[in-house]
């Protein structure tokens, strides 16, 4: 089963984006504005903030946002910005107050939907307008659990619009119902972002590089393009697989799936959200991951994993194995992304030549060009003329 069929279009450019693209400061800047503010990206799930006063934080590509359940049952996203200096009203990751966010700095107290309690010392200050200097809010979407925000208002469409390909099939798996099993993990790499997503966006290096994948799936895996800003990655498990003691266990222990239909009980299942968000769902758990960029040449990745309430014990054995076997994929990529990127600084290196098979990783690319349209020059523009130069392209689209 297909949501998105693969056309191979004969123009193929075959080297992808140029080797500039991953070492550029003056890019970054406009990728951060224009790919990773302006789009929806996960920073958790309804489970991570069960009960009102339940919060958590996100900090990436220069802004803060700040996650938070309200006394009336409702999740909101702001910026964790206090209106009086800037502090973070919450300096922890993820954490519960009583029935208000208390900024560090001055003790400004804001109400869990927002609005403004009260300044510390109010007589030293004008009438505060409690709306007016309330929290910033962000733009909130909550789709079968997962909280999605954006840091900028855009032409997008919603999280809702963008997965309604597979929305069907995900409903199988009950996500909102999900827990969490532990809290959102983060990890940085010596590498550029794309880099990463270049590694993620295309299974023809399975076979060679992820024994245990191809072990477990390695005849049954297909990818499918980006199709606007959706791709999915499909597989089902060989149940007499069993070259590697991970793998050998998982097919051996994993129950049936009785809750979901026949073709999704032994489906591995990616699903990729432009420009990085990624949702992995297998018959057992559900996991999110996602890379931001600190530096062009650092990147952290961001990701949690979530279970069924009812998880029996063999279920949680095989959660257990199946994560192992992400765990060694996930230090193989990583190890992939580094030999990659650092190529880029040689003057060997003469770009990628994509196969058929990568078409993943050429329509990713070709959603970036259209975002950042200098993407799709060869040569290296100026880098103090970097954002007057795109501009100008934007405006020519």
């Amino acid at each position: 089963m297909r949501i998105h069929d693969v056309a191979v279009p004969n123009d193929w450019d075959r080297k992808g984006l140029p080797g500039w693209a991953y070492h550029s400061p003056a890019l970054l800047e406009l990728e951060r504005e224009h790919v990773f503010r302006r789009h929806w990206q996960i920073a958790g799930h309804v489970s991570d903030v069960p009960e009102p006063g339940d919060y958590l934080t996100m900090d990436v590509v220069g802004e803060r946002a700040l996650v938070v359940r309200g006394q009336d049952g409702v999740v909101r996203a702001f910026h964790n910005i206090c209106r009086h200096r800037g502090s973070r009203v919450v300096a922890d990751d993820k954490g519960h107050c009583k029935n208000a966010l208390v900024c560090p700095f001055h003790g400004w107290v804001y109400n869990l939907d927002g609005t403004l309690r009260g300044a510390a010392r109010p007589r030293s200050f004008p009438e505060l307008d409690k709306t007016e200097f309330g929290l910033k809010p962000l733009d909130l979407e909550i789709w079968m659990g997962f909280i999605f925000i954006r840091f900028r208002a855009g032409d997008q469409p919603s999280v809702a619009e963008i997965m309604k390909p597979v929305e069907a099939e995900i409903a199988n798996y009950g996500l909102a119902d999900m827990l969490p099993t532990g809290g959102i993990s983060t990890t940085e790499l010596p590498v550029n972002w794309k880099s990463v997503r270049d590694v993620d966006n295309e299974g023809y290096h399975v076979a060679m590089a992820h024994p245990a994948l191809q072990d477990l799936y390695g005849s049954t895996y297909f990818d499918e393009p980006f199709v606007n800003g959706l791709s999915r990655s499909f597989a089902t498990y060989n149940p007499h697989a069993g070259r590697r003691w991970s793998v050998r266990n998982y097919v051996r222990i994993a129950p049936e799936a009785d809750h979901l239909p026949p073709h999704l009980r032994k489906a591995w299942i990616y699903y990729g959200m432009f420009p990085n968000n990624v949702l992995t769902i297998m018959p057992e758990s559900v996991q999110f991951y996602q890379e931001f960029p600190i530096a062009p040449d650092r990147t952290v990745l961001r990701g949690a994993m979530y279970r069924y309430a009812d998880e029996d014990r063999r279920t949680k054995a095989a959660r257990y194995l199946a994560l192992r076997i992400d765990r060694d994929t996930a230090s193989e990529d990583q190890q992939l992304s580094i030999w990659s990127n650092e190529s880029m600084l040689s003057k060997a290196f003469e770009g990628f030549y994509l196969s058929d098979l990568e078409y993943g990783v050429r329509t990713h690319h070709d959603h970036l060009r259209r975002v950042v349209p200098v993407l799709g020059l060869e040569k290296a523009p100026n880098e103090t003329e970097m954002k007057t130069l795109n501009s100008a392209l934007l405006s020519q689209a």
